[in-house]
């Protein structure tokens, strides 16, 4: 048996992996940490002198785990009170604290709300292999030694997943400096009931989903169209959220640019703007703070 430190040692080189499998297939950091506490529980326990392949070992743990905890939690988010969003993830943070190579392994476009968004419509397996394949290039075969498939069945499964993806992928083209710009005059707009300055800034056909879960104030079901978008965000900058010492400020979320609202230095509202031709096309506002624990301060 190898000694406890060096078991140690193998677990938390592929730690970042574990955590970016089980965010991506639960979109719940909470969650995703659970999962990754278990992945270690059942690594401490196991005869580890039979394992050849330690990273492909600690993946299948995690992935099956993940898709155990996935079943477990669809019916409660069908009862979930409005709009269900997975749960926003500061990566500014992370990034700083991962290494520089490839086991970075949240940072990337299927880490991205939008993208964590439409995976929610794929089937538990589908998800499961479209993330072992497509973030993480592990062959079919062995996503079909993990969960107990066939190659065959395997190359089904991501087939399906990845024509259901890429028809459902919002297409977006604004670059991180004019994100940027047209987020401040937005938020400028917004917060001086400017409602034509709003309107020049976001697409006709805008959506806006929040997230409450029943625990904030907010819109729960998905507002379309600016003229609607725009009182909405008027009318939220007019203190209908009742946020306690706003503080504003522009972090990545997810590996895009977000703002957090701060409440007396705590996290309380994340929103995050999507962009297409010059314009915000829509913008996810996450305001259950049961969900901002990947947020941080």
């Amino acid at each position: 048996m190898v000694a406890h430190g060096i078991d140690l040692d193998v677990f938390e080189e592929h730690r970042s992996v574990l955590m970016g499998v089980a965010y991506r297939m639960l979109g719940a950091f909470a969650d995703a940490e659970d999962v990754v506490q278990d992945t270690w529980l059942r690594w401490s326990a196991a005869d580890r002198e039979r394992v050849r392949d330690p990273r492909g070992y600690l993946v299948r743990i995690a992935t099956r785990l993940s898709l155990d905890r996935l079943r477990q939690t669809q019916a409660r988010r069908e009862a979930y009170v409005g709009s269900w969003l997975p749960e926003p993830l500061a990566t500014d943070v992370l990034g700083e604290s991962l290494p520089d190579s490839s086991e970075r392994a949240l940072l990337d476009e299927s880490v991205t709300l939008a993208m964590l968004v439409v995976m929610e419509s794929l089937s538990p397996l589908e998800r499961a292999v479209f993330v072992l394949r497509e973030a993480f290039g592990f062959p079919y075969a062995e996503i079909g030694a993990m969960l107990d498939r066939s190659d065959e069945a395997v190359r089904q499964l991501a087939g399906r997943a990845r024509r259901h993806v890429t028809q459902r992928k919002p297409r977006y083209d604004v670059d991180s400096v004019e994100q940027r710009d047209i987020t401040e005059r937005f938020l400028e707009a917004a917060s001086g009931g400017d409602m034509d300055g709003l309107m020049a800034l976001l697409a006709s056909d805008v959506d806006v989903i929040s997230d409450t879960g029943g625990k904030a104030r907010g819109p729960r079901r998905v507002i379309n169209g600016a003229d609607n978008a725009a009182r909405t965000f008027i009318g939220g900058a007019r203190g209908v959220y009742d946020v306690v010492e706003p503080e504003t400020v522009f972090r990545e979320i997810n590996g895009e640019l977000g703002v957090v609202v701060l409440s007396k230095g705590e996290p309380d509202t994340v929103m995050v703007p999507q962009f297409r031709d010059g314009r915000i096309a829509r913008i996810y506002i996450m305001r259950n703070r049961d969900k901002l624990r990947g947020i941080g301060k």
